[in-house]
Formats: C-alpha cells, sequence, structure tokens
C-alpha cells in the first residue's frame, strides 16, 4: 500500500472516530463473507458500526486521542467496533457474538473505556454492568420508594379507620 493511499485511508478512518469516546478491537479472522455481513448486519441493528482496518492504521489515526490506548498492546488483525446509546450496550452486543457458535472467528480483544485500555475479560466484566436504560429505573425506583412508603404509611391508619366507621354504620343499620 502506498504512503499515499495510507494517508487516505488514515484521514477517512480519523473522520469516522471523530467523537467517537469509546470502541471495542475485536478479531474476525476466519469467518467468511457471509458470517462477516451477518455480524455487520446484527450490528447495524443495535445502531453500531464495525470497520476492519489494519492495526497499524488504526493506531496511527487514533494517536492524540482518547482512544489510543486500544492499541498499545493489541497484536494481529483488528476490526473495530464502535456506537449504539452507551458503551455498556456495545459491550454486551459483541460479548453476545463473542459467545454465539455461529460466528466462531468473532473475539473480542480489547478496547477503550474513557481513555483506559480494556483486556477482553474486562470487556466481559463490563457487560455484566447494568446500561443507562436499566439504570435510569434503578435510580427512578430509589427515588419514588421512600415517597411510596410514606404515602402507604399515611394511608394505612385512614383506611383502617375508614373500614371501622363503615363497619360501625352497617351494625347500626341492622
Amino acid at each position: 500500500m502506498s504512503k499515499y493511499l495510507k494517508k487516505l485511508v488514515i484521514t477517512d478512518l480519523s473522520k469516522k472516530l471523530d467523537g467517537v469516546n469509546d470502541l471495542l478491537v475485536v478479531d474476525v479472522v476466519g469467518m467468511n463473507a457471509e458470517k462477516t455481513h451477518l455480524v455487520r448486519k446484527q450490528l447495524r441493528e443495535k445502531g453500531l458500526s464495525l470497520m476492519v482496518v489494519r492495526r497499524t492504521l488504526a493506531a496511527k489515526a487514533c494517536e492524540g486521542t482518547s482512544l489510543a490506548p486500544a492499541f498499545v498492546s493489541m497484536e494481529g488483525s483488528t476490526a473495530l467496533v464502535w456506537g449504539g446509546e452507551d458503551f455498556v450496550d456495545l459491550a454486551k452486543e459483541v460479548v453476545k457474538l463473542n459467545e454465539d457458535d455461529k460466528f466462531p472467528g468473532f473475539t473480542a480483544k480489547g478496547g477503550v473505556m474513557d481513555g483506559e485500555s480494556l483486556n477482553p475479560d474486562s470487556v466481559k466484566a463490563i457487560s455484566k454492568w447494568p446500561n443507562r436504560a436499566e439504570q435510569l429505573s434503578l435510580l427512578v425506583g430509589q427515588i419514588l420508594g421512600p415517597g411510596r412508603t410514606l404515602a402507604a404509611q399515611i394511608k394505612g391508619p385512614g383506611a383502617k379507620l375508614a373500614s371501622q366507621v363503615k363497619q360501625v354504620g352497617e351494625k347500626q343499620e341492622g
């Protein structure tokens, strides 16, 4: 590959990764075109992007950014996966594809999150975290919990008193 072509690839990749803070590095060696297409399709449905690129070119494109640590100790072929609503969703999808028997060549090699380099084990650990929507629902539940308890405590004695008044009224009518 000529230097001019390498420079074009690096520039294009830099533009595609502009604004991306987190990504995962995967390996797709051993997958035929049909399986790679299926992986890309599944990722696209989730709003994720996959790009197979030479590791050295990706490292040069990410120099000076928060993505640079992803390529520090990386070796071999490289495919980059990024996008989605949050990083946890990205990690969950990559781990799901990694464990799927239909895609035996798809393996997570690492990545970068908030400028910190990740290894395959940390990617698996992150995939078990609650995603943004789950975190918000937990937070809302924690916020509403005390209010719900207080409302039940206020309503309880009043309801008990109302049922006793009703019973007394029924006895007097009968």
